[in-house]
């Protein structure tokens, strides 16, 4: 092997790393594109693994992107809205591939049992989870819910 060819593999080799995150950046960039479109955002700024999605409105979405990827609905409201639930839904089954029928009513339930109970509430179902966690004092963020696979292991 010439002596040059050593340097160049080495090099190549140390960059391949690298290319995972770059698709998995891109495979997050192509998520966060597809929720925003069917609920009418826009694609706003990234930081690390999170995307800000924009809308018009009270409620704030954002998707991140780590081993699982996880869509994620806040709201100023005192109490979540109709589309709140529904764009959330709508962005789940995107994401996890269940019907935003199946998903929106366990969303719903998340969020009532933290209102109820006064803690983070967490739904497992079939490889997928559902969390809200309600703050009824605040004035800018009164309800948390998300969505997102479960890693494996």
């Amino acid at each position: 092997m010439p002596s040059s060819t050593v340097p160049r593999l080495l090099a190549a080799l140390a960059c391949l790393p690298l290319l995972g995150g770059a698709a998995h950046a891109d495979t997050c960039d192509d998520l966060a594109r597809q929720i925003a479109g069917a609920i009418g955002g826009k694609v706003g700024k990234r930081a690390g693994p999170s995307i800000d999605l924009r809308l018009a409105g009270p409620i704030k979405f954002d998707v991140t992107c780590r081993a699982e990827p996880i869509v994620q609905a806040t709201s100023a409201e005192p109490a979540p809205s109709a589309t709140f639930f529904r764009d959330l839904s709508v962005a789940s089954e995107i994401l996890i591939g269940e019907s935003a029928s199946t998903v929106e009513p366990i969303i719903a339930n998340a969020y009532r049992t933290s209102l109820s109970e006064r803690r983070k509430s967490f739904i497992q179902q079939n490889g997928w989870s559902a969390s809200c966690y309600t703050d009824p004092g605040s004035t800018t963020m009164r309800t948390l819910c998300s969505v997102g696979r479960i890693p494996p292991g």
